[in-house]
């Protein structure tokens, strides 16, 4: 029998017990970072996070990756505000790869999840203590605003404290009688631009503690303020990976294998050479590349030599997986949440039970992987997308044997990541392709590489049960078989350390706990492999465990003889925020809750925000058809509404594509479809009418990014229920 969840276990001690003597270890360990920001001539750094020049431009380093969520804009709001600068004068770049810049958030939240309570609090700041140590900068799991929007604030705050020093020196006055605002400090009568103090200002030490204002106090967090990443992005000169160009550069296609234990096994070089413009053609045991003096010749020549591979042992097809996953599932999995002590299994009388599915998901980000290396003696310089920068110049300096302070990464913009870009294949297959060329190399993926080889986000299936005692949940049991894909991707992304590979983790599960009261609990997991890498997809597990949860809640409604929405309610007093969400998408929507309105509801709560979706949805000519989306979202403070409506929207329309589209399959060993038009992502015809209401709070900044996504599956579902009586439990949602 497992230990109650309050008494802790075997393993938790020996875990907990390591960490507290780490604590100890970690505090002794003397350590020092400094800011590595790159400065011009006529360019001052104040701090980790920004540097004024003498015309009292303000430009902002940002550790986050910018893809499309608005972090260059959100952060260096948070941060303007602060210092009292003029937005007009605020510009934005990628930090440099430094442990000041390390996310955490998103480490701790990883150690505490998989700790029982007693242990959160050491897990989380060892969690923390071990991402700075790394430097681990990662764009993931909604963490920017959430763990960043503290520093920065706090990197205005001293910037405003250094420069009214310098103000106060200058006119022999108390440097606290200054003040900060549109660009320059103020006492009475006496101004000074920020340009004028900022190399007398980098000469004070900050106070502590720091003079923190009301968040807004400066009149820009908080406000519809225009982003900084999008006038790049209207002219064209913003500059993606593949907009680098280099002299005497070469530009390369690519081909990897099946997956499995996989190996080159020919290509017809002749055929290759006889394309025009191909210099070279490089192969290894997983992957062999053309190089031409355009991308057409080489991706031309790739083709025309029409590479062959090898795999010892079956080739993984999307049969196997679904007994795999059957198998997985059937087995019970690790429990890694039990509250009261459930029993092993519900069954019986009065047991409601369901089973859902969800399928392998691409990724499908506009820019495929894109990459540009040039080698000069034992540096390696890279242009690359990434979401984990000091991940891929750790991986490009074991991909080339050279020292990682050789190597020096400039991040680009990326045209979507979507965890897709913490990846670093690209990246590592430029560099040893310029390494073998000579020249510097621009290595593209096509298209349908990108969807063949890429790493897809795991498919999911779920076994829910629960026991009713009039409108209560006596008991809930959930278990879910999905690959272990965060730690596969540890396992990627570092190497040396040890992943335990195939383990339960709770990262599969996160989002699988119900916000509903139920007297007993038990949410485990069932790992499996299924013979192909998994990725990390867009809103992670909760992408599915939203799907599973939400679906089974209206079941349970209709086994409880209740209207969904009273259901629901019933079983929130634990968790106003969220039901508050839910109460006003139902009322906003037009709630009836009556059999063949086609109306369905969901809410989630996930990376510190909470959120409901209403959906009308019926059936027409033989499909799922989504006819209006209303979406009520709780995410704290915000520091830019526009973003936040922006993402909410958009993250209802990618959840319309993971409800609809066309989930990806594998037959020997290569995923499929191909082409993004195969997805049947939705159209601007397909799209619904779409409402957002944001809550005002005045609680902390939550995340938005991913929040919408998981609501959409099960509200539509629910809707398709309402409307015809028939219960989908896998998606992509079909009628046929």
């Amino acid at each position: 029998m497992p230990a109650p969840a309050n008494h802790p276990t075997r393993r938790a001690l020996l875990i907990g017990g390591g960490v507290a003597g780490l604590v100890v270890a970690w505090e002794l360990w003397p350590r020092t970072y400094r800011p590595n920001l790159a400065a011009g001539a006529d360019e001052t750094v104040l701090g980790a996070f920004l540097k004024i020049d003498r015309t009292g431009r303000v430009t902002v380093a940002v550790p986050q990756a910018e893809l499309g969520q608005g972090v260059w804009t959100a952060l260096p709001q948070a941060l303007a505000d602060e210092l009292g600068a003029d937005w007009r004068q605020v510009a934005v770049e990628p930090a440099p790869v430094n442990p000041l810049y390390a996310n955490r958030l998103l480490a701790g939240e990883w150690d505490e999840d998989a700790l029982p309570g007693w242990a959160k609090g050491i897990a989380g700041w060892a969690g923390g203590e071990w991402a700075v140590r790394h430097a681990l900068m990662l764009t993931a799991g909604s963490t920017s605003i959430r763990a960043f929007e503290r520093p920065f604030r706090e990197a205005g705050a001293a910037a405003r404290a250094l420069l009214c020093m310098a103000a106060g020196k200058r006119i022999g006055a108390d440097w606290r009688a200054c003040d900060t605002e549109a660009g320059f400090v103020v006492r009475g009568t006496d101004r000074f631009r920020f340009g004028e103090l900022a190399t007398e200002a980098a000469t004070f030490t900050p106070p502590d503690p720091l003079p923190l204002r009301r968040p807004g106090e400066g009149r820009i967090s908080g406000r519809r303020m225009p982003r900084l990443d999008l006038p790049a992005k209207v002219d064209g000169s913003v500059r993606y990976a593949g907009d680098v160009r280099l002299p005497n550069m070469l530009f390369a296609s690519i081909a990897h294998g099946p997956a499995g234990d996989t190996r080159l096994a020919g290509a017809d070089l002749a055929a290759a050479d006889a394309v025009a413009g191909v210099a070279k053609v490089v192969r290894t045991d997983r992957w062999v590349a053309a190089l031409a003096d355009t991308w057409w010749a080489a991706d031309r020549a790739l083709e025309r030599m029409r590479p062959r591979f090898q795999t010892q042992g079956p080739l993984p097809d999307s049969a196997g997986m679904d007994r795999a996953l059957d198998a997985a599932l059937a087995g019970g999995g690790t429990r890694l949440v039990a509250v009261g002590g459930p029993e092993p299994r519900l069954a019986g009388p009065g047991v409601v039970s369901a089973t859902y599915a969800v399928p392998f998901a691409a990724h499908a980000a506009l820019e495929p992987l894109c990459a540009t290396a040039r080698v000069t003696g034992d540096r390696v310089e890279v242009w690359a997308p990434t979401q984990a920068p000091a991940a891929m110049r750790a991986a490009i300096g074991r991909a080339t044997g050279r020292a990682e302070g050789r190597v020096t990464l400039y991040p680009t913009q990326a045209g979507g990541g979507f965890g897709r870009k913490l990846e670093v294949d690209a990246a590592c297959e430029a560099a040893l392709l310029a390494v073998h060329a000579g020249r510097p190399v621009q290595l593209t993926w096509s298209r349908a590489e990108e969807q063949r080889a890429g790493r897809h986000r795991p498919p999911a299936r779920a076994r829910l049960a629960a026991q009713l005692s009039g409108p209560r949940i006596a008991a809930w049991e959930a278990v879910v078989a999905t690959p272990a894909a965060v730690r596969a991707l540890g396992g990627r992304l570092a190497p040396d350390l040890s992943w335990r590979g195939g383990e339960a983790e709770h990262a599969a599960i996160v989002g699988a706990v119900p916000p509903y009261a139920a007297g007993r609990l038990a949410v485990a997991h069932a790992p499996v492999d299924l013979g192909v890498a998994p990725g990390i997809g867009r809103a992670g597990a909760h992408a599915h465990t939203a799907f599973f949860t939400e679906a089974f809640a209206d079941e349970l409604a209709a086994a409880a003889g209740l209207d969904p929405l009273s259901f629901r309610m019933g079983l929130l007093g634990a968790q106003p925020r969220l039901a508050r969400c839910l109460a006003q998408a139902a009322a906003t929507g037009g709630w009836r809750g009556e059999p063949g309105a086609g109306q369905g509801l969901a809410c989630h709560s996930a990376f510190g925000s909470h959120a409901a979706l209403f959906a009308e949805a019926g059936v027409e000519d033989g499909r799922v058809a989504v006819r209006r989306l209303v979406a009520v979202v709780d995410c704290g403070r915000l520091v830019n509404p526009d973003i936040v409506w922006s993402q909410i929207e958009n993250g209802l329309a990618w959840g319309l594509g993971e409800a609809l589209g066309t989930g990806v399959t594998y037959r020997a060993g290569l995923a499929e479809p191909l082409q993004l038009g195969e997805l049947r992502l939705p159209r601007l015809a397909d799209m619904p009418e779409v409402e957002v209401a944001v809550l005002p709070s005045n609680e902390a900044p939550g995340g938005v990014a991913e929040l919408a996504i998981p609501l959409v599956a099960p509200a539509v579902a629910n809707a398709v229920a309402s409307a015809t009586g028939k219960r989908l439990r896998s998606l992509p949602l079909s009628v046929a």
